[in-house]
């Protein structure tokens, strides 16, 4: 399951993260944006992660998901649009071929919120999930 790779992928760079900040206590909420073309399943990321966390400092944590829709541009026109799923890859406006692909295949670490010791209830990082195929 390649959603379970990337569940445990992100548990281990957020406890590299947590120990960078050293006294976190416990993590409460990850949130990822996930790309609609990055090949992940929500609910079946939902459940993997709930698995790789347990025994962790993200025992409990909730995770909470944004969806980023894929967007392209035609390189000869220069218009955009919604790719969609499956993904539309040529150009509605003009038939063309040479498209850039602008966003959708994003996920990454946006937040985490942890409880530390002394100091702030919580703090942010921001941490890149290399994607897996």
């Amino acid at each position: 399951m390649h959603e379970m790779s990337v569940a445990l992928a992100v548990v281990d760079q957020v406890e590299e993260a947590a120990a960078r900040a050293k006294d976190v206590t416990a993590v409460r909420s990850v949130r990822l944006q996930v790309g609609e073309l990055a090949g992940v399943v929500p609910d079946a990321l939902a459940f993997s992660f709930e698995l790789a966390c347990a025994g962790t400092l993200l025992e409990g944590a909730e995770l909470i998901t944004e969806g980023v829709p894929g967007r392209a541009r035609c390189t000869p026109c220069s218009h955009e649009w919604a790719v969609g799923m499956p993904p539309r890859l040529t150009c509605p406006a003009c038939g063309g071929t040479q498209t850039d692909l602008l966003a959708g295949r994003e996920l990454q670490i946006v937040d985490v919120h942890w409880e530390d010791g002394p100091g702030p209830a919580h703090t942010p990082t921001r941490e890149p999930i290399s994607e897996e195929r």
